[in-house]
């Protein structure tokens, strides 16, 4: 395939890029299946899986199909469900097919590929059925990707340059593959009790997401900032991880009761997503609905057990001749809850979130000991127009600034979706400080435009850059780390994004994050002074039927 020309201005990458011909395809995909309907809902989240499914779930529904950008009613209008096809009248057929191009310009790194376009397909199958007393749901994935970059993967700490290089180095020359991405039953009405089920069997999962609120700011905050934390299905990459286990959930109008107890599937760069991971991962949560003093709010206290038998050679701070090549696995506990909050306030609705976790256990031959939190707040006009909301946060996690003390100190982030957190994927959220501001405004009711900046610093300098989302490889451990040099300055991200419901079918989503790199980046990637700049953008659409 003819490679797209870019080329590189300044801090910051300007890109000139000759993708007419994938974005063509893409258009006329879009365009050629939005034709059938005409109805508008509320854009998709590119961090949700490309499945246009509406699980079968006596409780809740997925996050993307229900829940729009949230207003001020307490009681958002519910959009009738899709239309699928129904095979007998008795087996329903569904499925999605998402396409994106992506362009990343990463730090300069001389004589390797920094600057490149790349895309992928995907194409999501699913046959179900839903009865009073047990639901069925299977599904297939069928993942293509195009025009990899070959050499965008630096040896020493400069390392993968953008997610296209991890995408090539996981899979090298394969380009597409035949994933069994669910298959489950669910049992309803477990012994007479219609509040609870059992669902066993492989499917996807998200921390926070087993239960919505009813109030559509409440819920916009679950979605976008506390689902898929520590847990996720990693659904903004071209393959995403699935489970292999079990889910057991009692849901009330005011109480939730979760237990998940799972195995994560290889996937999320990797082609090949169809064994399990000698990882085990345990959840537990009880989510209760309240109201104080007229303010819609939400509780949630959780627990999860981690553990990796993979044998590898963990990414932590230690100097790497001093890392063992470790037979201890890693155990960790995590305890935590979080608090959100919608006040009515005359001319809007005040929004407030808080997030907070610890874990205890061992890291391999470390004992850990790690926290994290985050506050937020927001205020949201109700009676202006484009319904304006206005968000601010900080997030700590903790660092390790000991490497020999037999201790690590580092959050550990499990298996989350980072990029629902980090909208340009440089980061996650280990040995992290991120002060940030968000804009959002509804110009229609079928376009949503949303804006971040976020200033960056490691917590300690004595630990090291991370990034990544977790296990995905039998072999690779699944976090990246880079050296901070003795530094925390990681820098300031702003990016701008656009979605536009075509109709209830239909979705286009365009993003674009640009990133003035600090002084941990400058140390790495020197060529460009001390504020070295990278880009990330991409343009999506999203079919269902």
């Amino acid at each position: 395939m003819k490679r797209f020309a870019l080329i590189r201005k300044g801090g910051i990458s300007g890109i000139r890029v000759n993708f007419s011909l994938f974005v063509g395809i893409l258009a006329a995909l879009g365009l050629f299946f939005g034709a059938s309907t005409m109805d508008a809902q509320a854009p998709a989240s590119a961090e949700q899986p490309p499945t246009a499914q509406v699980q079968p779930a006596p409780q809740t529904q997925s996050p993307a199909q229900t829940v729009a950008k949230p207003e001020t009613a307490k009681k958002p209008a519910s959009p009738p469900p899709l239309k699928h096809y129904k095979i007998g009248n008795v087996v329903e057929l569904s499925g999605s097919l998402r396409g994106r191009s992506e362009t990343w310009g990463w730090f300069p790194t001389p004589g390797y590929e920094d600057s490149y376009t790349s895309g992928a397909l995907i194409l999501r199958v699913a046959l179900s059925q839903q009865t009073k007393r047990l639901d069925w749901f299977v599904e297939g994935e069928f993942p293509a990707m195009l025009n990899l970059p070959g050499n965008a993967i630096a040896p020493g700490a400069r390392g993968a340059l953008g997610t296209g290089g991890n995408y090539f180095a996981a899979n090298h020359q394969q380009d597409a593959s035949a994933i069994p991405k669910q298959a489950y039953v669910r049992f309803k009405g477990l012994g007479g009790d219609s509040a609870s089920s059992l669902r066993l069997g492989r499917f996807e999962f998200s921390d926070s997401t087993e239960v919505l609120p009813k109030n559509a700011t409440l819920a916009a905050l679950k979605r976008d900032r506390l689902g898929q934390r520590l847990i996720g299905p990693f659904g903004f990459t071209h393959v995403g991880r699935s489970f292999d286990g079990l889910q057991y959930m009692r849901n009330t109008a005011k109480n939730n009761l979760t237990f998940f107890g799972a195995r994560p599937t290889e996937g999320v760069f990797q082609l090949r997503g169809t064994n399990e991971l000698d990882v085990d991962l345990y959840y537990a949560a009880w989510t209760r609905q309240l109201t104080v003093r007229s303010a819609p709010s939400e509780a949630r206290l959780f627990g999860i057990h981690y553990h990796d038998g993979r044998r590898l050679t963990k990414t932590d701070n230690r100097p790497k001749p001093l890392i063992p090549a470790e037979s201890e696995n890693i155990r960790i506990n995590t305890i935590g809850g979080h608090w959100t909050s919608a006040v009515p306030v005359r001319g809007g609705t005040v929004d407030l979130l808080g997030w907070g976790a610890g874990q205890f256990g061992h890291w391999g031959r470390l004992s850990q000991r790690s926290g994290a939190f985050a506050l937020e707040g927001g205020y949201q006009f109700a009676k202006v127009s484009m319904k304006p909301w206005i968000r601010g946060g900080y997030f700590w996690s903790s660092g390790d600034g000991n490497a020999g003390d037999g201790n690590h100190n580092t959050f550990f982030q499990m298996l989350p979706t980072p990029r629902v957190y980090a909208r340009t994927p440089f980061f996650n959220l280990m040995n992290l400080k991120d002060a940030f501001v968000e804009f959002v405004v509804k110009p229609t009711p079928k376009v949503s435009l949303r804006t971040d900046a976020h200033q960056l610093w490691l917590s300690n300098s004595a630990d090291l850059w991370y990034s990544g989302g977790g296990a995905f490889q039998k072999g690779t451990f699944g976090f990246t780390g880079r050296p901070s040099g003795g530094q925390t300055g990681l820098g300031t991200l702003v990016d701008i994004s656009a979605d536009y419901a075509v109709t209830r079918y239909t979705t286009l989503t365009f993003y674009a994050g640009g990133i003035r790199g600090g002084n941990v980046p400058a140390l790495i990637y020197p060529s460009r002074g001390p504020h070295p700049g990278a880009l990330f953008m991409y343009f999506e659409f999203v079919q269902t039927f």
